[in-house]
């Protein structure tokens, strides 16, 4: 759904904020994973979105693991039952966690008896979201290059009483032992805020 058909009635609500944070998660996921190359370019299309091209997986597998998560994000989402998603990137090989970008997700401070802050602005939403797309392409520059065969996983936490479908599992944290991290630009609708972050593993020649 986009930013603009959310606006239109003023104030965005919370079950259009989740719609927004959700197609933000979307998309993001796709432009790591493009970014990151663990797909061949080909494996990937351009698209118009938020007013800039991102890349979108045509992969058919990809395409429905991916929905199928964001299906269950959505709705933990408007029911504030999320506290995070983050994306694993794993060598194949090894198992070892490269990388992990984690989004935290929060609802809007408002204080109590604090005047009600006026609605964001469709452009000011835009270039937030922007923001974080441009911090995601120009990650190529301090990321370690990613030189061997890659897979990836989609942790989401959640509170304790969500209703959790019988399809996901627990599972292990997957952290990366005295990682790098650099955090990345944050996100706000009316209702929820994003923080997000990156760690990754040190390049050992480095060390």
């Amino acid at each position: 759904m986009s930013v603009q058909t959310q606006l239109t009635k003023g104030k965005i609500d919370l079950k259009g904020s989740a719609q927004i944070v959700t197609e933000l998660f979307l998309y993001g996921l796709n432009s790591i994973l493009f970014q990151r190359g663990l797909y061949p370019v080909e494996d990937f299309d351009r698209k118009k979105k938020y007013g800039i091209d991102v890349w979108v997986s045509n992969d058919a597998t990809v395409k429905n693991y991916l929905a199928k998560i964001m299906e269950s994000v959505e709705e933990w989402i408007a029911a504030g039952k999320i506290k995070k998603l983050v994306l694993v990137i794993k060598s194949r090989e090894t198992r070892e966690t490269l990388e992990r970008w984690q989004f935290d997700v929060q609802l809007a401070d408002e204080e109590e008896g604090e005047k009600e802050r006026p609605p964001k602005s469709e452009k000011t939403l835009q270039m937030e979201i922007q923001a974080i797309f441009r911090q995601i392409a120009a990650s190529v520059s301090f990321l370690p290059i990613v030189e061997e065969k890659c897979t990836f996983n989609i942790l989401v936490y959640t509170c304790t009483d969500a209703e959790v479908p019988t399809t996901w599992a627990d599972s292990d944290p997957l952290h990366i032992k005295n990682p790098e991290q650099v955090r990345l630009r944050s996100f706000s609708t009316d209702v929820h805020r994003v923080e997000a972050m990156v760690a990754y593993r040190r390049d050992p020649d480095l060390c």
